[in-house]
């Protein structure tokens, strides 16, 4: 497949992966645009871009008149991540935001065939309360508000009388926990655990997991997210469905951190318990210390991690022991997309891309 495929909020940890993924490929011409560029080197078109800006998105989209694919992952945001899962502000800018991005591609996009955005557990209440095992896409809606539920339906009305013939089809991905690389992202659980790993290996402290009890869940790699964006282009399976991704295993997260110790070259400790959001902003200067020592990219504390250490403490449960989150991918594989990656292999190739681009120690 090829053509001009369009990537709203490239700066994130899916938009950054599906840049790189569509910019490795000789076939596609990739516009990235987002508020923030990108944290890496790459050979698309970055244009500055505030979703919330509609007379800028007017001006820069309507000139767009060649796309053919649009990838949506922006994403809003409270300060306070998870209460703000709650809130109707949140919820009302995102939907503004698509708005302001679809809308006029949809004008002047004469040759436009897709939409990919996401969704997530949060679709299954598992934000409220753990979901009936696994989750499924058949299921009906879940009863409570959510973002998610006013861009789907602003998706399937804008699509009303396209979808025959030359008309577009969108696509819905519903990832389980998102592990990739970006800076400043309100929902980087990886970020969080290396550099808790990092800070307590420079204060001379075994890894301790920071949580609660193991109960089971999933990953998805962003490079496999992307992989699943390149497959849906040219898929008919794919065609105004919804999916669950995952990397195929599942985990708890206590057992991913043999992993992250040998990796830092650490031993483990039993587990302490601890609200990484009140302890880790504390511990900046530590870092400072660390990234000076092995010359690291000059990346502020605070923009860094930032919001993601309450969203660690979120799936960490420290005090709890939630009962499993697990979705079902029988779907995704039965229209065609196989691909599946181990999650411990997942967790060291992602870790020394980080190390490779400046932003953790070796």
């Amino acid at each position: 497949m090829s053509g001009n495929i369009v990537i709203f909020g490239p700066s994130g940890l899916v938009g950054g992966a599906a840049l790189r993924h569509f910019d490795a490929q000789p076939d596609w011409n990739v516009t990235a645009l987002s508020r923030r560029p990108p944290a890496f080197e790459h050979g698309g078109r970055y244009i500055p871009l505030d979703l919330m800006d509609r007379a800028g998105c007017e001006r820069i989209l309507g000139e767009l008149t060649d796309t053919t694919h649009v990838i949506y992952t922006a994403l809003y945001e409270e300060e306070d991540v998870i209460r703000g899962w709650r809130a109707k502000a949140q919820m009302e800018t995102n939907t503004t935001m698509l708005k302001n991005a679809l809308e006029p591609l949809d004008r002047v996009a004469k040759d436009l065939s897709q939409i990919s955005l996401f969704q997530g557990t949060k679709a299954y209440g598992a934000h409220l309360r753990p979901p009936p095992v696994p989750a499924r896409e058949r299921w009906a809606r879940n009863d409570h508000e959510n973002f998610y539920w006013y861009q789907e339906d602003f998706v399937r009305e804008l699509q009303k009388g396209k979808a025959k013939g030359n008309g577009w089809n969108w696509m819905i991905l519903r990832p389980q926990t998102i592990f990739g690389f970006a800076l400043d992202a309100p929902l980087n659980i990886l970020l969080a655990m290396a550099v808790y790993a990092v800070i307590r290996r420079a204060e001379g402290l075994p890894l301790c997991h920071p949580g609660g009890g193991p109960y089971v869940t999933e990953a998805i790699d962003t490079r496999l997210i992307a992989n699943c964006l390149d497959w849906a282009t040219d898929a008919d399976g794919a065609r105004d469905e919804i999916f669950n991704i995952t990397n195929g295993d599942s985990i708890t997260f206590p057992s991913l951190w043999p992993t992250l110790a040998k990796h830092f070259g650490m031993v483990m400790g039993e587990p302490e318990p601890q609200r990484l959001q009140d302890v880790m902003p504390t511990k900046a200067h530590i870092w400072e210390g660390v990234a000076k020592e092995h010359n690291l990219r000059d990346i502020p504390f605070d923009k860094l991690v930032g919001q993601s250490w309450q969203f660690a403490d979120f799936n960490f449960a420290a005090g709890k022991n939630p009962a499993p989150v697990v979705v079902s991918t029988i779907k995704l594989r039965q229209h065609g997309f196989q691909d599946c990656i181990d999650t411990e292999d997942m967790l060291i190739e992602l870790l020394e891309q980080y190390q490779d681009e400046g932003i953790l120690p070796r």
